[in-house]
């Protein structure tokens, strides 16, 4: 049981809070473009997939996902 535990523990300890959440509207700048084609931009340091945009762009997004690692967003 101590086992379970400790490991339970170190998993919530590297999950940081994320910087959006679901139906959060940012505005982001795209950085990149992935290999899917989606906009790549990040928010402290966070990855947000952005749907149809493009490198260089400003735009206001719309956060849809909220993943371990990264979100997914659509422009608003």
């Amino acid at each position: 049981m101590e086992e379970e535990k400790g490991q339970t523990e170190s998993k919530k300890s590297f999950e940081l809070p994320k910087p959006v959440a679901v139906g959060d509207i940012i505005e982001v700048k795209v950085i990149s473009v992935g290999g899917q084609g989606d906009g790549i931009a990040k928010k402290d340091d966070f990855v947000i997939f952005v749907k149809g945009a493009q490198k260089g762009e400003t735009c206001k997004v719309k956060i849809t996902e909220v993943k371990r690692t990264y979100a997914v967003g659509e422009k608003a």
